[in-house]
């Protein structure tokens, strides 16, 4: 869980944009806006909206790269009057969409291009408060005034890494490191002054953090951070501080004609103690070993042969220096002491790797260029390009802030499917040539050359709007936060007062008049809604509100998992089914497969999905957008998607309930619950201190947890159980307040009961339940509605606002929600005295030599408050739900030998070794490593990576044989006869399950298609 930063620039040779230039685009852009405030509801809002975005985005474009940075710092008063506009801007739009959110304005088609708007418009706003008068910002304090336009260009690029390091840490956090090769300077190295303060920061042998090289005339700088203990944004912050104090920086920026290329990292270290000499950038030096080639590298993932290309190769490595990238600029240098080209080099060394690897590199050779290396399908390289320049991260929210366009490096398929030894790609980033398409060479891992074309350039589909953590010291807690806001803007324009009040309004893009005919007519006899995982619980809802909206239908109403209902409940005709697909990204490979082979047996299907242009909105009859169409989650755990399902399942069960002609009498009070419900989870986010107090009080000690809940309170209880699985890791039960057997309640479980909106006599049998969990010396949770006193007998109850009982399982979910969070918070807080114990160890070992003795002694004063509270957690009970029995036992016993408590002499007698001083805090080491990671809980992260991989089941449905469609194919043989152009439209969806059905690896249409869609075409 590493990440990559780098950038490549060249002098820029456009001229800062005037100040007018600026201010009459935001200017023309508030007076639309105004002009649209005042037209709301009229034809063409979405365009008149669009073109005020469009002005924005113009204003952003000038003010972009070193001639925006330039602009906004030597144009007095340019830089306050932007922000002045921008913040009158951002009030406008605001004000905008809660007039949209109240009701007023748009519905339907026209709704969705609004939303686009006034995302374009968000988007712009955002890019010139948060990224350009940032960086103009930032680049000031860095170099402060009278640096020349060289000097700025480097200080951006300083800037727009840091900016990502910040971004990226969401993948590591223990460690960061910044390295600059600079060139054209213009300082004289050899003079006795520089050559004392050069002398100074180059006795550092380890390349810590300050540390200055002096490779063939160019100057090379790193900045390291590292420590265990610490807060996202903590390394960063050392990082600026660091560089703003460079005074021999500073001098080197004042050149005309200084450059630089940036290589940096963030990391969570997996080989090598986390250390400033283990910190990535790590360069080519050797121990006693005459320089060559200047180069330094960074890595994420694993050198899997490390160890042993170190002994083969026999590399002097500093024995403080134990991170697995160290081998990489070294065997590069070695590479290219006999002249070999620094490409070549480069290459031949990357395929000695073993394991999947990102690489970046820069050398003194090559002072202008960047060389990237990308093998194996867990690590990922996007390139950037930018105006005069690349950006380089191994996330794509790395590169966004200066550019939207990029190209995705592919280390998996190999150029040759015959030659294994081509997987894996190679580039060099070329200076002269930063941010086009011909600055970038690449080649396959076997050296086969791999031209880029433009059609390979990705579109981002994010912003850094969509990735800032704001004020938030987690992406998960600012994403529950944002749930109420989800919500609201799901009923954004569908749900709005009509002439006898609330009323849904959904357009025919989303059920398009077939469906609806079909509905009024009993043609459509079935409803299903299917998903994986949250999203196919959240598709619960919509049974729940077509029972409220469309009592006593006929309809038969159903909810399944994607794969279920394609592995189970598949017939040869399934024109009576109307499938609702529920779908954060569109992306979920089960939930498409299943709606192929739907759409193949003539079956209907509606999309409830977060991401315009996905893969499952081009396979759907109709859909509709959760949110504004594109509400971004950073954390692994999603939490607003949820909530924005729910919304539009009860969106679309009341637009089905009109098609039937059902009726309901309490329908208006639901409609007008379900507007209202935002605000009460707004007040219910504003629990989290009453809920961080049950989770910090009960989570950490209970080994066995479960869930339960009655009614649509099983909803939260599902959905609140996927999340306390994922952070933090536990097998937890789920099931029905009364199924005690299935509970265990012998296993004294910590039991969250979803319970907010119960009534009468089901709230009474529930109470009761709590008070039998309570006996059986469980430790029960209560959700209940505020007023409610029927619980008394929980150990904690939690009082959500009191909502239309049909919807306040949703309160019950986001107390769950933010239960996880602050559980998973209180457990990895148990490994804080383990985790500062080792990075002392760590640090003495860094800085202290190897003398176990000398070692040990240092330690102990440091050692022993920590392992006192550590024994007095373990003690009271606190580990016993997350701390094997082994690890504690293991741990105790070594801490007892380090601190000094147990004689050195008995060591061999209990642990089978002689125990040494060094051998102890080996141990030491080992056992604090082991029960940290028993014990950590990364919020936004997980440590299982498995689990953050979709996975698609691949059914081989023989049924599909039956078809219409595959019969056709089979009897006129589709490789040389002429089928008509939409059933091989529909042939294409469905790879590759008719590929393997039928044996075809390919579909290719050639021909044209006519008005009607009607016209032949040939399968090749």
């Amino acid at each position: 869980m590493c990440g990559i930063i780098a950038v490549v620039r060249r002098p820029s040779l456009r001229l800062p944009p005037s100040p007018a230039e600026i201010t009459d685009r935001l200017e023309a852009a508030a007076a639309g806006l105004a002009a649209v405030d005042g037209s709301l509801g009229e034809a063409g809002l979405a365009s008149r909206m669009a073109d005020a975005a469009a002005e924005v985005a113009a204003a952003d474009a000038l003010l972009r790269g070193v001639a925006g940075v330039r602009a906004l710092l030597e144009a007095p008063g340019l830089a306050s009057s932007v922000a002045n506009l921008i913040e009158g801007l951002d009030r406008q739009t605001a004000a905008l969409e809660r007039r949209l959110d109240a009701g007023e304005g748009v519905s339907g088609a026209e709704l969705e291009l609004v939303n686009a708007a006034l995302i374009s418009l968000k988007d712009a706003v955002w890019a010139i408060r948060r990224d350009r008068l940032r960086a103009a910002e930032g680049v000031r304090t860095l170099v402060g005034p009278g640096i020349g336009p060289a000097g700025l260009a480097v200080a951006l690029s300083v800037h727009q890494a840091l900016s990502a390091i910040d971004r990226l840490e969401v993948r590591g956090r223990d460690s960061a490191g910044l390295h600059l090769l600079v060139r054209g300077h213009g300082l004289d190295l050899t003079s006795a002054a520089m050559q004392a303060v050069l002398d100074a920061r180059a006795a550092d042998p380890l390349f810590g953090s300050l540390a200055v090289r002096t490779p063939e005339g160019h100057l090379s700088f790193v900045y390291k951070a590292a420590a265990e203990i610490g807060e996202l944004g903590d390394n960063t912050r050392a990082l600026r501080q660091a560089i703003t104090d460079d005074t021999l920086l500073r001098q080197a920026l004042a050149s005309d004609t200084v450059e630089a290329v940036v290589l940096g990292h963030t990391r969570w270290a997996s080989v090598g103690i986390i250390s400033e000499p283990n910190a990535h950038p790590l360069n080519s030096e050797e121990l006693d070993v005459a320089s060559g080639p200047y180069v330094t590298a960074v890595l994420n993932g694993d050198v899997d042969n490390f160890a042993d290309l170190k002994a083969s190769e026999a590399l002097r490595i500093a024995d403080e220096i134990t991170t697995d990238a160290k081998v990489i600029p070294t065997l590069t240098s070695r590479a290219m002491v006999d002249g070999t080209p620094v490409t070549e080099a480069f290459r031949a060394t990357v395929t000695q790797l073993e394991g999947s690897v990102a690489i970046a590199a820069s050398t003194a050779a090559a002072p202008d260029d960047l060389f990237l290396a990308l093998r194996g399908s867990g690590q990922a390289l996007y390139v950037g390009l930018a105006e005069d320049s690349f950006i380089v991260a191994s996330e794509p929210y790395g590169v966004v802030e200066e550019t939207g366009t990029y190209l995705r490096l592919d280390g998996e398929v190999p150029a040759d499917p015959s030659n294994p030894a081509s997987r894996g790609q190679v580039m060099a980033l070329r200076g002269a040539s930063a941010g086009t398409v011909e600055g970038l060479e690449r080649w396959a891992y076997d050296g086969t050359p791999l031209a880029v074309g433009l059609d390979e350039l990705a579109t981002a589909q994010i912003t850094t709007r969509d990735i800032d953590r704001g004020d938030s010291p987690h992406f998960l807690l600012k994403e529950i936060g944002e749930a109420p806001a989800s919500f609201r803007k799901t009923l954004r324009g569908k749900l709005v007062e009509g002439a006898d009040g609330l009323e849904v309004r959904l357009g025919d893009d989303v059920l398009d008049a077939e469906v609806r005919a079909g509905l009024a007519s009993g043609a459509i006899r079935r409803v299903v809604a299917i998903g994986q995982g949250t999203a196919a619980v959240a598709a619960r809802a919509l049974a729940e509100g077509l029972a409220a909206f469309a009592p006593g239908t006929d309809l038969r109403i159903e909810s399944a998992l994607a794969t279920e209902l394609s592995g189970f409940d598949l017939s040869d005709s399934m024109a009576d089914t109307l499938i609702v697909a529920v779908s954060q990204s569109g992306t979920t490979t089960d939930t498409n497969r299943t709606v192929d082979l739907v759409r193949a047996r003539g079956g209907h299907v509606v999309a409830i999905v977060n991401r315009r242009n996905s893969d499952l909105t081009d396979r759907a009859d109709g859909v509709l957008y959760t949110s504004d169409g594109r509400d971004v989650e950073m954390s692994v755990a999603s939490t607003k998607a949820f909530y924005a399902q729910i919304a539009a399942c009860f969106l679309l069960a009341a637009a089905i309930a009109d098609a039937l002609g059902a009726t309901a009498p309490d329908r208006p009070a639901l409609l007008e619950a379900l507007r209202s419900l935002p605000a009460a989870m707004e007040r219910t986010f504003a629990l989290r201190p009453d809920i961080a107090v049950a989770a910090q009080r009960l989570a950490p000690s209970r080994r066995y947890w479960a869930i339960v809940g009655n009614g649509a309170n099983r909803i939260a209880a599902e959905e609140v159980r996927i999340k306390l699985s994922e952070l933090c890791y536990k097998a937890i039960a789920c099931d029905g307040t009364e199924d005690k057997k299935h509970i265990d309640l012998s296993s004294e479980p910590l039991i969250l009961v979803c319970a907010a909106g119960l009534q009468g006599s089901t709230a009474d049998d529930v109470a009761k339940e709590v008070a039998i969990y309570r006996a059986h010396k469980a430790a029960p949770i209560v959700v209940a509605s505020e007023g409610e006193e029927r619980f008394s007998a929980a150990l904690h109850v939690v009082l959500v606002p009191a909502v239309d009982p049909r919807l306040a399982f949703v309160l019950s979910a986001m107390v769950g929600h933010l239960f996880g969070y602050e559980a998973a918070l209180a457990i990895d807080a148990q490994a804080r005295p383990l985790r500062e114990a080792r990075a002392a160890i760590d640090s003495a070992v860094a800085t202290g030599g190897r003398d176990g003795d000398a070692l040990l002694s240092s330690l102990r004063p440091v050692l022993q408050p920590l392992a006192a509270r550590w024994f007095d957690g373990l003690r009271a009970g606190d580990y016993d739900g997350h701390l094997e029995a082994s690890s504690a036992v293991r741990l105790a016993s070594v801490w007892r030998y380090a601190l000094g408590i147990s004689p050195l002499e008995a060591y061999q007698v209990e642990h089978g070794k002689v125990g040494t001083p060094g051998v102890v805090l080996e141990d030491l080491e080992a056992a604090l490593s082991a029960a940290i990671d028993e014990l950590t809980r990364p919020v936004d992260a997980i440590k299982h990576q498995a689990k953050t991989v979709t996975v698609g089941i691949s059914r081989s449905d023989e049924t599909l044989l039956q078809v219409p469609l595959v019969k056709e194919v089979l009897a006129t043989g589709a490789a040389r006869d002429r089928l008509s152009y939409n059933t091989l439209r529909t042939l294409a969806a469905l790879e590759p399950l008719v590929a393997e059905v039928l044996g075809y690896t390919r579909y290719a249409i050639e021909g044209h298609v006519d008005a009607a869609g009607n016209d032949d075409a040939r399968v090749l």
